[in-house]
């Protein structure tokens, strides 16, 4: 039986208070609360795609802007990814996804590496310029720039197609879910780290 791949984390700054527990072999429970209500969305289906266990509770100082709020969930939920794989033993490190939600369609594909590295193609930059209160393609690659850095994965999304910026940004959480169940599952087959070098 292998040790369970749980992590609770807090981080705590005069912006944001964020508090986590991710459980990388759960069933896609989740119970999500923070200001940024889009945001809930995507990560209540980000956890049920991905089969992972996910309460995240957050405050921040969003009569601002959501941007703080934003990227700091993203900086504390690469960090509980990061240590809940701890030595990534018998992982399969790479996984690859793509989802179609009505006119949408993206392709995500990772690496965890521990190299960060995030390329975000998206079909039309008009869509990165929507009204301030909108979760649009600009906060999505903040909290996916977040999520690299302090996770240590490389991470390519591809965005094929798309009209609606909400089935785009769905379709990104929904094939990054996907993507990463598959690289954080366990091959037994695997003996030790799969990388020539021995170490990620």
């Amino acid at each position: 039986m292998n040790k369970p791949r749980k992590i609770s984390l807090a981080r705590k700054t005069a912006e944001t208070d964020i508090k986590i527990e991710v459980s990388l072999d759960g069933g896609g429970k989740a119970n999500i609360k923070t200001p940024v209500g889009f945001l809930n969305h995507m990560l209540t289906l980000f956890a049920k795609h991905g089969l992972f266990d996910l309460m995240l509770k957050a405050r921040g100082d969003v009569d601002v802007d959501i941007h703080h709020t934003n990227e700091d969930i993203g900086i504390v939920f690469g960090s509980a990814i990061k240590k809940a794989l701890a030595d990534k033993q018998g992982i399969r490190r790479f996984g690859f996804a793509s989802v179609p939600i009505d006119e949408a369609l993206v392709e995500v594909s990772l690496d965890l590496s521990g190299r960060p590295y995030l390329r975000l193609s998206a079909v039309s930059s008009r869509l990165s310029a929507l009204k301030k209160e909108e979760y649009s393609l600009n906060y999505l690659k903040q909290f996916l720039q977040a999520l690299v850095n302090t996770a240590g994965i490389t991470l390519y999304v591809e965005v094929i197609y798309g009209e609606d910026s909400h089935h785009i940004i769905e379709a990104v959480f929904k094939a990054l879910a996907r993507a990463l169940r598959e690289a954080v599952s366990i091959d037994p087959r695997i003996k030790g780290i799969l990388s020539t070098k021995g170490s990620l």
